[in-house]
Parts: structure tokens; C-alpha cells; sequence
């Protein structure tokens, strides 16, 4: 899929996107907890970054726990983003936000971020070169030594058992029943749209990006999180 066939598929998803991954949510939350402790030390007003915002979870996770917080969501859906506006309203924190539709590159220039958060994006980048170069326009937006939290599918799908991985992670995101059918559409998925690679492969990119090596802080089923600074 290429850049504007992914922005129309998460346009389409965007109204009942929280409602379709809600089976999710634990495994959010989890992630969540866990990185408030990985920004712990920023500074009371911390300005973040969260590219490839979607609907603003982890956004509204971090104002609450953080009040002093700054926050630019990048979105290139509008969808999603009309979405992270209208659940930062009602939140009463989108005084505290920017929004900005489309990618980095047209993110006006501005004050250095102290951190970044970047979830289940740079899985859709298929060319590592150009992956790698997506986490270098991260690192060029972070004062020196900030920080970034990114999370993506990561496993080793030439490994003994991957079949019954999938199996297992098929069944927690999804109601619907487990079938042959439904695990090969997701296996061909994995193989041809997404770019699930195995963990050291991901930190590698990172690496390539800009970023000292990362540090895996969660893992739930096929999504691993790492956390990082900027070189």
C-alpha cells in the first residue's frame, strides 16, 4: 500500500476505529503505564511529539498524567484526526495541542521537541532505507538527547511456531472466529503490506535513524515497544 491508499483506508476506519480495536485496549493501557515511567524525567512542560497520531490515545493518556505537556499530533488522515481533535475537546486539553494534518515534512519548523511517540507507524514502511529515514526526520524534530517511544508488529516470521503466534494474536484482536481463511489473509497481509520484522531488525532501523541503540521496554503478542534518544 502506498501513501494514499493507506490515508484513505484510516480515513474510512476513522469513526469506528476505537470501537473496532477496542479488544486492544488492555494491551494499550499496559503500554501506556509503562512509558509514563520512560518519560518520567522530562521536564514539567515537556513539548511532544506524537507522529501518526491517530485518534489520540496515547496523547490523552500523557495530558492526564502530565499537565505541563505540550503536544503535536501529525496525522495525515483527516478522519483520524478530526477524530484526536474532537476526544481532546471533550478531554479539555486541546488548548494544549496542536493539530497538524499531513506528514513530517510539512509540519511547520518550530521549537525542539523533548520526546517523541510514534505507534504502530513505521511497521507501514516497507523500503528499510526509507524507514530509517522516517526516524531520521523524528530525530531532527528532538532537541539533542531527546527522547522517542515507538511500538510496531515485530516477530521472526521465518521462525519455528510463527503459524500459532498468529494464531494466538488473531484471536485477541479479533471477535470473529479463528479460521484457516482468516490466518492465511493474515499471514499475506504481514508479508506484503506490513513490514513485520524481527526485533533486531527494527532496532537496527532505529539506529540507521539517528537513535542510540533502543531499548525494548514491552512486548504484547506481536506488538515490542522500544524507547531511544536522539544521537
Amino acid at each position: 500500500m502506498d501513501d494514499n491508499e493507506l490515508k484513505a483506508l484510516f480515513d474510512q476506519m476513522a469513526p469506528g476505529y476505537d470501537k473496532q480495536w477496542e479488544r486492544t485496549a488492555p494491551i494499550n493501557q499496559c503500554l501506556y503505564l509503562l512509558l509514563e515511567s520512560v518519560f518520567a524525567a522530562l521536564p514539567a512542560d515537556a513539548r511532544m511529539l506524537c507522529v501518526g497520531a491517530g485518534t489520540g490515545s496515547e496523547i490523552l493518556h500523557l495530558a492526564h498524567r502530565f499537565p505541563g505537556w505540550r503536544f503535536t499530533a501529525v496525522e495525515p488522515a483527516r478522519g483520524m484526526l478530526d477524530v484526536c481533535r474532537r476526544r481532546a475537546d471533550e478531554a479539555g486539553i486541546a488548548e494544549r495541542c496542536e493539530f497538524h494534518e499531513g506528514y513530517l515534512d510539512s509540519l511547520p519548523a518550530g521549537a525542539s521537541y523533548h520526546a517523541a511517540t510514534c505507534f504502530l507507524v513505521s511497521q507501514f514502511i516497507l523500503d528499510q532505507t526509507a524507514r530509517s529515514a522516517f526516524f531520521e526526520r523524528i530525530a531532527e524534530r528532538l532537541v539533542p538527547g531527546g527522547m522517542l517511544a515507538s511500538s510496531d508488529l515485530s516477530t521472526e516470521q521465518d521462525a519455528p511456531g510463527y503459524d500459532d503466534l498468529l494464531r494466538v494474536w488473531q484471536r485477541a484482536t479479533s471477535p470473529a472466529e479463528v479460521t484457516d481463511e482468516g490466518l492465511r489473509r493474515m499471514k499475506a497481509t504481514y508479508a506484503k503490506d506490513v513490514a513485520v520484522l524481527p526485533p533486531a531488525e527494527v532496532a537496527a532501523i532505529l539506529r540507521a535513524g539517528g537513535f542510540e541503540t533502543p531499548r525494548p521496554f514491552f512486548q504484547a503478542g506481536l506488538i515490542r515497544a522500544w524507547f531511544t534518544r536522539r544521537r
